[in-house]
């Protein structure tokens, strides 16, 4: 697919039909994106100018090629998930991978070579912190004391095959090794890249790891320590009766586990190997994760999926707040997967769950519009968890403020897409995935991004950043860095009807 690239970073970097809730932020930007449209279509070498002081700017910031989630202006240190360090990358979107998928956008479709350098950097660190499993972790720190507790594929490939204690596991959670991989096969096919032979042996080894990790049933753990046990049995899900309702405290990490789209994520990064590297054990470990899903799913009364499972498939404990339960956000979530499945096989089969999922979607609505993020097993009943206590409980009056135990309507905006994209033929889907072929169409292309490329140049800052809350923000850039990429392209292949569309535009 020629733009299949493009398609693919943007499903990574978002959660596919279901959007997020609009927080304030995002509901300020939606704003400030509607004001800028009516100034009109930004000038193109504008665009490239400001995309090009980004990744100057940018990669200031950066620690060996690795990128934080934000930083103090004065680079004094670099901020994660929980922890800070002057020596600190993030992994997890959107730090390092998620980065380097923005540079090389932006070098596809501007030929701009800083981009390249600083995608080859961004490689080159995750290169260095691949773990012993082929994956990789949430974050890396380059500082030797914190270094040296991790068991790493440099490691193994000069002999050091024992961990001896250090930690060499890989994490799907949060889409943090499928990004990183995702972003090593983009770059890996990239005419720039394709005799680089470090970068060949770093994803083969992650592949090889990744794939060793799936189990016999099709499921994958949130950590893989390396190969799944092949006696692990396949069996369809069940519903303990006795199922605790006090959380166990036990380490949840090997179980199958559907949260935060982990499966999903896995399944488009398998699609996509497939697609580039032309091998079909890619398409089969997908269509073997289909296979788990429809496993899967609960007895009838519940015919949708809990978020996670232990080795009887059984819906069990994860986290305090994360209970044994039919999942609203999960269910959405794996529909997403077998629709992605259907959409590259036209396998019929992906599609049985549909029609039931979303009925039972709509049947435990609450009143108020919202879903309850988790419904007893075997009732419906809505389930919380007290603030203070973590108890279980059907009251909603006192729900933890860290996570989302209800979701926003905007789920019904999800589940309206998913209902048109099923009502669409197959082969208009894929027609579509391919991208715009016609100047025309190009031209329409940049249209829908100029309230966003707007917003992207009135909010960048004198040095090339984007702020939030007074911090260097990597989430700004990856987002406003894809917008100029995605208008700069089709100002390009839009040729005169890009320049004639844009004339139209500009106000009296």
């Amino acid at each position: 697919m020629k733009n299949c690239f493009f398609i693919t970073l943007a499903i990574t970097l978002s959660s596919g039909f279901l959007p997020a809730a609009d927080s304030t932020k995002e509901a300020a930007s939606k704003k400030t994106e509607s004001t800028e449209a009516k100034k009109g279509w930004p000038e193109p070498s504008t665009v490239a100018n400001a995309m090009n002081r980004a990744v100057v700017a940018m990669r200031k910031v950066s620690f060996a090629g690795g990128y934080a989630w934000h930083w103090p202006v004065d680079l004094s240190t670099a901020h994660g998930e929980n922890h800070s360090s002057p020596s600190l990358i993030m992994i997890q979107p959107p730090g390092t991978p998620a980065m380097g998928l923005t540079f090389l956008q932006a070098y596809r479709a501007t030929g701009n070579k800083l981009a390249l350098q600083a995608a080859r950097e961004a490689a080159k660190a995750l290169l260095w912190c691949q773990m012993a499993t082929g994956g990789w972790g949430s974050d890396y720190d380059f500082d030797p004391r914190k270094a040296s507790r991790l068991h790493y594929r440099r490691d193994v490939e000069a002999g050091d095959l024992e961990a001896k204690g250090r930690s060499g596991g890989s994490i799907l959670d949060d889409q943090k090794t499928q990004t990183a991989m995702l972003f090593l096969l983009e770059l890996a096919h990239t005419d720039e890249f394709k005799d680089d032979k470090e970068l060949r042996a770093a994803l083969d080894f992650g592949l090889k790891g990744l794939l060793a990790a799936q189990y016999p049933n099709g499921g994958w753990p949130q950590h893989y320590r390396g190969p799944a046990d092949p006696k692990t049995p396949v069996v369809p899900a069940k519903v303990d009766p006795n199922w605790l309702h006090v959380w166990p405290d036990v380490d949840y990490t090997s179980f199958y586990t559907l949260n935060d789209n982990n499966i999903h994520e896995v399944i488009k990064l398998l699609l996509r190997a497939f697609e580039l590297e032309k091998d079909e054990k890619f398409l089969s470990a997908a269509r073997k994760t289909g296979e788990f899903l429809l496993l899967a799913r609960l007895p009838e009364l519940q015919p949708v999926w809990a978020q996670q499972y232990n080795e009887k498939m059984e819906p069990v404990w994860a986290r305090k707040f994360e209970p044994p339960a039919a999942s609203s956000l999960e269910s959405f979530g794996a529909l997403e997967a077998l629709f992605e499945l259907w959409v590259a096989t036209g396998e019929a089969r992906w599609l049985e769950p549909m029609k039931p999922v979303m009925a039972w979607l709509e049947k435990v609505r609450l009143k108020d519009g919202q879903w309850a993020r988790f419904y007893e097993l075997g009732t419906d009943k809505p389930l919380y968890c007290k603030a203070k206590t973590y108890e279980l409980t059907y009251d909603d009056s006192d729900l933890p403020t860290h996570y989302g135990f209800k979701l926003e309507p905007k789920m019904e905006e999800g589940m309206a897409k998913m209902k048109a994209a099923l009502a669409t033929p197959r082969e208009e889907l894929l027609a579509k995935r391919e991208g715009p072929q016609t100047p025309k169409k190009w031209a329409s292309q940049a249209k829908g991004a100029v309230a966003k490329v707007q917003t992207a140049l009135s909010t960048q800052d004198k040095k090339g950043w984007w702020l939030d809350k007074d911090e260097i923000d990597a989430g700004l850039f990856v987002k406003h860095v894809r917008a100029m990429s995605t208008y700069l392209e089709a100002a390009a292949k839009g040729g005169e009807e890009f320049t004639k569309a844009r004339r139209l535009s500009v106000p009296d």
